[in-house]
């Protein structure tokens, strides 16, 4: 987020919806407009400007817009980058860029499952358009202000995610999402901070608690019973509590904190669990807790 005061509340906000093809853009746009948003799918990025001015000139009555804006060639950066600076020096409106990813497998599985083409690969094989689209969008998600990895989210997870991120912008909460996860499954993408829990004591290892996640009380006063466990939380809150303020200073509305174990099952859920009771929920902050893979392997 760019814009660090208070007064970005009462701005009009613009939101940029792109990324991979496949990753899930027709559903962000429905959530958006679930949440108030004036939606427009495909608009070339020369246009934006013009909208910014139209929602300026409303004077209030269209004060939340998100535009669809798919890849069409190197030009399409430029115009972006070009219509993004204009927008900054001319107006007062808020804007973000909603990026929208998931992993070349993932990908490939959904154009098979759909039957359509690839739109860099008409007649190729889909695989030989994402790579190509990803390449070309490496720079657009450097620039980025949200990314979401929506490889291993069903709908309504994704639909949850995007809620839960723009609801925020039309107060000046700050959101912090804890999420625990496997290393062995990937690092969150959209995760601001990473932290490795690997070094405490794994309860893997004991028989009857194997099957049980971080959530169970047995597991998780396992995880916590330990001084290093004890040690690490204090050091960590401490570092969290000087961060978080600097954020809301640097006008971030989301921070999204990762607690890694090797398979997302104990460890990184008894942690996240912990620092989502310690953080709490306050005027200026919300807090969340979710866990990507404590469910994987289940059986």
């Amino acid at each position: 987020m760019q814009d660090g005061d208070n007064t970005a509340s009462a701005m009009a906000t613009l939101i940029i919806i792109t990324g991979m093809s496949g990753a899930g853009k027709t559903l962000a746009v429905r959530s958006l407009e679930d949440l108030g948003f004036f939606c427009v799918d495909n608009l070339p990025p020369v246009l934006i400007p013009k909208f910014a001015e139209l929602i300026e000139q409303s004077k209030g009555k269209i004060a939340k817009v998100a535009l669809v804006i798919d890849l069409r060639g190197r030009e399409f950066f430029t115009a972006l980058s070009e219509s993004l600076n204009y927008i900054k020096d001319h107006f007062t409106i808020h804007c973000e860029i909603l990026f929208l990813e998931a992993t070349d497998s993932v990908l490939v599985q959904r154009y098979k499952e759909s039957r359509r083409r690839h739109p860099l690969a008409p007649e190729g094989m889909p695989l030989d358009g994402i790579r190509l689209e990803r390449k070309m969008l490496e720079e657009l998600k450097s620039s980025a202000t949200v990314v979401l990895d929506t490889s291993v989210m069903k709908p309504g997870q994704l639909k949850d995610k995007i809620i839960s991120r723009f609801s925020q912008l039309e107060s000046n909460t700050l959101s912090i999402n804890i999420t625990s996860f496997g290393f062995k499954y990937g690092i969150p993408i959209d995760a601001d901070l990473v932290f490795d829990v690997r070094f405490l004591p794994n309860p893997h290892y004991v028989e009857n608690l194997r099957p049980r996640t971080g959530q169970d009380s047995e597991v998780y006063d396992y995880v916590m019973k330990w001084p290093e466990t004890q040690a690490f939380l204090t050091k960590l809150l401490d570092m969290l509590h000087f961060l978080i303020p600097q954020y809301r200073k640097e006008g971030k509305s989301q921070v999204i904190i990762g607690i890694g174990c090797t398979g997302g099952k104990h460890r990184s859920v008894a942690i996240a669990e912990y620092l989502g009771k310690m953080l709490g929920a306050s005027e200026t902050e919300s807090v969340s807790v979710s866990h990507r893979d404590s469910e994987r392997d289940r059986h």
